[in-house]
């Protein structure tokens, strides 16, 4: 009888698709290998094949034994196969989507039994999120000893949460949230040593919440919000020296706030960044302790009975973005410490009885978008320091007791969009600019505030009254009637006089039409000269030069616009930002157009003539995903300015990052944002011969569309050398540079694809590169994640939403992201075929371009 000539196996290694990994060493999968060919060259000597059919005869025992070494990642053990199928039996599955799991075991470790992963045939993972699951979840699951995850959540699983899995020592990972679930959450699980995220949220649980959840040392989320808990929240939670996230929002929970936060001693400093616990019926005083909790950036407690003044420790809390106190009875002052909150994003204090004045060094808090005041106590005038809020979106003072006039450095406000004063004792006239923006619901309840509804105008004040004569004064003379002859010299001289007056008037009106005139002439045969120039020289291809007063040179490419030097130079700036390269502003000219305008550092570029060489070539390229260089200006004193287009949503880092809490970007936006990155940095790669070498998020600029574009692509052509060191030293420290820089500071095209990586996991997990999470940069942390299977813990909140219908585009987008910042630069894609599978993932947002082809821009 002859020996079956194909050697059966499965290598266990460590596979380089991360989401789908194994952790047993591919020594073993070698050992395996070697035995195997060592069977087949002795002609039959050693482990016999059987045909399949046989095999499926072998008694369970014999499976048990052949799993260990020929069938190892096909069959299941026995113990866990046992389990599978109990847990199989309680649930309800519509959809069949556990048809896989085949009485027989075979494939249930190789990819064949949905939602399984195994290591040397013991189960790891089971995930099966939203599949319509019913049914309930089996106590048996405790036999799966070697499981660290389970993910069933967003599916329709009742009964209650299994007690066994308190069991399972090797348990990190529990997600049941959004399912039907009941009863209490079982003590047992703070016996699981090795638990890291326990999400049971938006079920239907009760009871109270075991103080035991606390004791796993690597515990870092614990989400049990949307349920019906009841009694007090443990005090055991607040010493957690690795709790990250605490999430109880809208449950039944009562009593006071542990008053214990942040430990003693010389225990871990708290971790704690995340702390939700609004919509409950939570009594009591905030407590002191919160402000021991260096790391918080979130804390929610409103909609609950918390009484008492606020605490001035708040203020220690130099991280902290969302504090929302809301809907409670917190009386007396806002503390004065609030003004060192400087990463505060939305402060919402609505409904409580806070009293006396708000604070002027509120224009302290530079990053404040929202500010809700809304029905409290407030007196006192409103601050005009609050116009110099810039990024203040929402204001809403409305329904307290405010008095004087609204101040007009409100007007500067230009990104304010939500606007209410309405219900004070609030007086004069409304600034004439919020009137405009805001209707009459933002002002109304004030009986003294005027000039924002056409039926409340405010009047002109009324004239002084006379002083009263005095009863000593001498009596007035008396005054002889005016004769008709009088009255017709009296009119006759009027007459005169404003005929004098008149003529004055139009001779000056004459003379000054004529100047005027004159000097629009010259103006348009400027700008006409000028604009002959620049299509001329547009339609060869090349450069149109003009002189200013001062003596320098512009010198346009192709564009929209058509301007002088001097107007260049008069324009009206605002600064934009500042970067290696040099100060952006937006500068807007007489005529009302916007352009944006780079003053490059000095002492940092190369000479004029070869500057003018290189900034000649970069003013030729367009593409609709790179932002066109339009123009730029030489002045007498070596000073450099580079004319861009001016985009008005500004830049990628701004639009993700420095947003309201209320704005949401979806998806498909940020999807349409890395096409158009990557479609750019494949033209500059593959047309120009450009490599970036210092792309990120603030150097991709967005149009009203929210079409992105590529900025100072090509510069470190114009720079020195040093000059180029500085800049990939800078991006370095803004988390976007390939490791490799570090070294060979020269920029590759594989250093550029390893910046869009950055940049693509940027758009995917809403975090900024340049803040370390747990000591990592973003791409180690999110590689980290993946790695122990907690894949959808690093998309952001907003994504997660929609996951249900973009679940796979998500996965897909992360892996290749995660395969352009690989440590390698041989590993990494060339930017093409990032493009490439990118249009693959969103089929409806490609372009169909060919970047072979030069684009043609849309004016």
């Amino acid at each position: 009888m002859g020996h079956n000539n194909t050697c059966h196996h499965h290598v266990k290694g460590f596979h380089a698709d991360p989401f789908s990994h194994s952790l047993s060493s591919a020594s073993n999968g070698g050992d395996r290998r070697r035995k195997c060919g060592n069977n087949e060259k002795s002609g039959g000597s050693g482990f016999i094949f059987l045909p399949f059919f046989l095999f499926l005869l072998i008694s369970t025992s014999t499976i048990q034994h052949v799993s260990g070494h020929l069938w190892d990642g096909v069959v299941v053990t026995q113990a866990d196969f046992q389990a599978l199928r109990a847990i199989k039996n309680e649930i309800i599955d519509i959809r069949g989507v556990l048809k896989s799991w085949n009485d027989s075991g075979v494939g249930a470790c190789s990819g064949g039994w949905a939602g399984i992963k195994c290591v040397n045939g013991e189960v790891i993972a089971i995930q099966l999120p939203w599949r319509g699951l019913g049914g309930r979840i089996s106590e048996k699951i405790g036999q799966l000893q070697s499981l660290r995850k389970l993910s069933l959540h967003d599916n329709a699983l009742g009964g209650s949460v299994p007690f066994t899995l308190g069991l399972l020592p090797n348990l990190r990972g529990v997600y049941l949230f959004n399912n039907k679930l009941s009863g209490s959450i079982p003590p047992s699980l703070g016996n699981c040593p090795m638990l890291q995220s326990l999400d049971i949220s938006n079920n239907s649980l009760s009871g109270k919440i075991p103080p035991s959840l606390a004791r796993s040392s690597r515990i870092f989320r614990i989400n049990l919000s949307f349920n019906s808990l009841s009694g007090s929240i443990p005090s055991s939670l607040t010493m957690s020296p690795s709790l990250t996230i605490l999430a109880l929002q809208h449950n039944n929970l009562s009593g006071f706030i542990p008053d214990s936060w942040g430990g003693t001693g010389k225990k871990k400093a708290s971790q704690l960044q995340v702390l939700t616990l609004d919509h409950n019926l939570i009594s009591g005083t905030i407590p002191v302790s919160l402000g021991k909790l260096a790391l918080l950036e979130n804390v929610s407690l409103s909609h609950n009975q918390i009484v008492g003044a606020i605490p001035s420790e708040l203020g220690a809390l130099s991280r902290l973005q969302i504090l929302d106190l809301s809907n409670n009875a917190i009386n007396g002052s806002l503390p004065a410490s609030f003004s060192n909150l400087s990463s505060l994003v939305s402060l919402n204090l609505e409904s409580n009885q806070l009293a006396n004045h708000i604070p002027d060094s509120m224009d302290r808090l530079h990053n404040l978008s929202v500010l809700n005041l809304k029905n409290n106590k407030l007196d006192g005038q409103i601050p005009p320091s609050l116009g110099n809020i810039s990024s203040i979106i929402q204001i809403d003072f409305s329904e307290n007791k405010l008095v004087g006039e609204i101040p007009d450095s409100l007007t500067k406000l230009a990104k304010l969009t939500s606007f209410n004063v309405s219900y004070n004792n609030l007086s004069g006239t409304v600034p004439s600019l919020l009137s405009k923006r805001f209707n009459a619901t933002s002002f109304e309840g004030n009986l003294e505030l005027c000039g924002f509804i056409s039926s409340k105008p405010c009047s002109s004040p009324a004239p002084h009254n006379l002083p009263a004569q005095s009863p000593h004064a001498p009596p007035k003379p008396h005054h002889r009637k005016l004769s008709t002859k009088d009255i017709i010299l009296i009119v006759a001289g009027i007459l005169l006089l404003i005929l004098l007056v008149l003529c004055c008037f139009l001779l000056c009106c004459l003379i000054r039409r004529r100047a005027a005139s004159s000097r629009k002439s010259s103006k348009t045969a400027k700008a006409a000269a000028s604009a002959r120039g620049v299509e001329k020289g547009a339609s060869a291809g090349g450069e149109v030069e003009s002189g200013g007063e001062a003596g320098g040179k512009l010198v346009h490419f192709d564009g929209p616009f058509v301007f002088t030097a001097d107007d260049l130079l008069c324009a009206t700036a605002e600064i934009m930002g500042k970067s290696a390269f040099g100060t952006a502003y937006k500068a807007t000219l007489e005529d009302g157009n916007q352009v944006a305008v780079k003053r490059l550092r000095e002492k940092t570029t190369k000479g004029q003539k070869e500057f003018e060489t290189e900034v000649a070539a970069l003013g030729k390229i367009r593409h609709p995903n790179l932002l066109a260089l339009r123009a730029y200006y030489l002045g007498p004193k070596g000073e450099k300015l580079l004319v861009f287009d001016y985009m008005t949503k500004g830049s990628l880092a701004s639009f993700l990052h420095a947003r309201g809490p209320e704005i949401v970007i979806e998806w498909p936006t940020r999807m349409k944002i890395a096409i158009g990155v990557t479609h750019g940095l494949s033209y500059l790669h593959s047309q120009e011969n450009i490599i970036h070498g210092n792309l990120t998020s603030s150097n991709i600029l967005l149009d009203e569309q929210t079409e992105a574009h590529i900025t100072d692509f090509g510069l470190s052509r114009l720079m020195t050398t040093s000059a180029n060191t500085n800049i990939i030293a800078t991006a370095g420290s803004l988390g976007y540079n390939a490791p490799e820089l570090s070294k060979t500071k020269k920029p590759t095209t594989k250093t550029d694809v390893y910046s869009l990586g950055v940049i693509m996991l940027e758009l995917l997990t809403g975090k900024p590169p340049g803040e370390p999470t747990n000591g990592m940069d973003l791409p180690q942390w999110v590689a980290s994640i993946v790695k122990e299977e907690w894949t959808n813990e690093v998309f952001d909140l907003e994504l997660m939403r929609d996951a249900p219908a973009i679940g796979d585009e998500l996965l897909n987008t992360l892996k290749l992201a995660l395969h352009c910042v690989d440590p390698s630069p041989a590993a990494r894609p060339e930017v093409h075929q990032v493009l490439q599978q990118l249009e693959e993932i969103k089929p409806d947002l490609a372009s169909g371009d060919d970047d072979g082809a030069k684009a043609q821009e849309t004016e």
